[in-house]
């Protein structure tokens, strides 16, 4: 796939997702009779183990403390995730910030949502390889083909990864490739590599059947980027901060939880989704511990390192200029 098609693809996504807020009245959840607010939380792809500190959130009673009672819905990547925020259907999602940084800037999209709480304090996106394919470098991946999910942020920071690697993006074939079908598609030899997370290296070996895997972390070449981010409407944001508060610290609890017990984190995500596999998943959590603290606190977003990363993957030429962390974050949600 090349930079332009990449372009193209988030372009149409920031147009429909302008009509469906053009349309859009409110993201705003009605205060039910009994007090308690009533939300719908995306993750970010998927049920991965990753994901798993919002299901524990919600089994240790993290936003029944905080008077929220939430529905988790598996998301499918920042394109679908920022159409459902903005037509009121989610209130808030997990979503790669990179990416949406790549989203807003193409779209030259201000206002709609804004990142409230950081999730892994740099960015987990990988290309992950066999080790037997023999790719090695990113140099090794021209004339390869890569499988990912279509509006993911392994496909959209691509071109930024590519550039500052020293490769032209055009010079691979990126397939869409449905989240939960990743592994297997690149088990079965149909990819070369495929856009996925650091922490998924055990879930992508089981689904090679043991056969191990290399990765190509973009956090290698592409500096000062965040992983994934807690992302709310700016509407929610202006009209109940005390919620997107209280959501904020009860999610950001559960992730604490899940890294300091990551294998009670695989077996709650399991008891909520059975079709995942609790020791991938602890597994998964606890190769993400190193990349949640900051100064031994979660959720801390900082305005001068988001200016660095708008700064890189503008210089990258994936996004225009005009966007600034003002446009990214809002700010008294999260550690400073």
């Amino acid at each position: 796939m090349s930079i332009g098609i990449v372009r193209r693809a988030v372009a149409v996504v920031v147009v429909g997702l302008l009509a469906v807020t053009a349309g859009c009245t409110t993201g705003t959840p009605a205060k039910a009779p009994d007090g308690v607010d009533r939300v719908t939380y995306l993750t970010a792809v998927a049920s991965f183990g990753r994901e798993a500190y919002a299901w524990v959130a919600l089994e240790k009673g993290f936003f029944r403390d905080r008077n929220i009672e939430v529905e988790i819905k598996p998301g499918q990547g920042s394109a679908d995730n920022l159409k459902l925020l903005a037509a009121g259907q989610a209130q808030f999602s997990a979503n790669d910030l990179s990416g949406v940084m790549v989203m807003l800037g193409e779209g030259n999209h201000k206002g709609g949502v804004r990142a409230v709480a950081a999730i892994q304090q740099r960015t987990l996106n990988s290309i992950t390889v066999l080790r037997e394919s023999g790719i090695t470098v990113p140099a090794d991946l021209v004339g390869k083909k890569i499988g990912g999910v279509p509006g993911g942020a392994p496909m959209l920071l691509w071109p930024a990864y590519a550039k500052l690697a020293g490769i032209d993006p055009a010079s691979v074939q990126w397939l869409n490739v449905p989240a939960q079908q990743t592994p297997a598609t690149l088990a079965s030899g149909k990819v070369d590599g495929i856009g996925q997370f650091t922490v998924a290296r055990g879930t992508v070996e089981r689904a090679a059947q043991g056969r191990p895997v290399h990765l190509l972390p973009y956090s290698d070449v592409i500096a000062d980027l965040y992983g994934n981010a807690l992302i709310a409407p700016t509407r929610l944001i202006e009209e109940d901060p005390d919620l997107v508060r209280r959501f904020s610290e009860a999610l950001l609890e559960g992730l604490v939880y899940s890294i300091d017990h990551p294998e009670e984190a695989g077996q709650i995500l399991h008891k909520h989704v059975p079709s995942a596999d609790p020791q991938a998943a602890a597994q998964e959590v606890a190769l993400m511990q190193p990349y949640v603290l900051s100064n031994a606190r979660a959720g801390v977003l900082d305005p001068e390192r988001i200016a660095r990363a708008i700064a890189v993957l503008q210089g990258a030429g994936v996004i225009p200029a005009g966007l600034t962390p003002a446009d990214v974050i809002a700010s008294g949600f999260a550690p400073a």
